[in-house]
């Protein structure tokens, strides 16, 4: 267990890389390492998270990127949204790999640190949880950071998560529906589901 993207401490060798990659526009410097989640390239659910995630109607607030990995989601919205946005994950090498890499795009309105899903937040409520969650963690990893969103939500935060519907897009719809009492599927591209549930009162 010790060698998954979902470990706290993988036990794999270490091989850094870097590579840039251009996301809404702008384009990001990564270094990543062995034992990450999509160490070569920013995987195709996480970029059209971040082509579907609308962030000027949020309410005011931070983001929460759960999950963050070497960090593609969170920078991206940080540096374009201007908000400060938490990141977070139980991986301690993608917890360093994002700090580094916030460092190396010159990104200072963020927060990243490790937190096994909501256990270790630096605040109570949030604008917006963004995640694209580990799916090999399990379904129940995946069900505790849709339901345990809701009430980290500020009145009109949203939660937005990418999921391919042969990994569990239709279960994790249900389970929003059933937390938040509506969901809708923003985007869906080859196979991969956008879901926004809205925190309405």
């Amino acid at each position: 267990m010790g060698n998954h993207y979902y470990s706290e401490n993988p036990d794999l060798a270490h091989e850094l890389v870097q590579w840039s990659f251009e996301l809404r526009g702008k384009t990001f410097q990564f270094v990543t390492d062995s034992g990450v989640f999509s160490r070569s390239t920013v995987d195709f659910g996480s970029r059209v998270l971040i082509d579907a995630f609308e962030w000027e109607p949020l309410p005011e607030g931070r983001l929460l990127d759960v999950g963050c990995g070497y960090g593609p989601i969170g920078l991206t919205l940080a540096a374009l949204s201007g908000r400060t946005v938490e990141m977070i994950d139980v991986n301690q090498r993608a917890v360093a790999l994002a700090q580094e890499n916030a460092q190396k795009n010159r990104i200072e309105n963020v927060d990243i640190h490790s937190s096994n899903i909501y256990a270790e937040l630096h605040e109570q409520q949030y604008a917006a949880i963004i995640s694209n969650p580990p799916i090999r963690a399990g379904k129940k990893v995946v069900h505790e950071i849709l339901s345990e969103a809701y009430p980290r939500l500020v009145t009109g935060g949203t939660l937005t998560v990418v999921i391919q519907k042969k990994q569990g897009a239709p279960s994790a719809q249900k389970k929003m529906a059933e937390v938040f009492g509506n969901v809708e599927i923003v985007t869906k591209d080859k196979g991969y589901y956008i879901l926004k549930s809205v925190k309405e009162s």
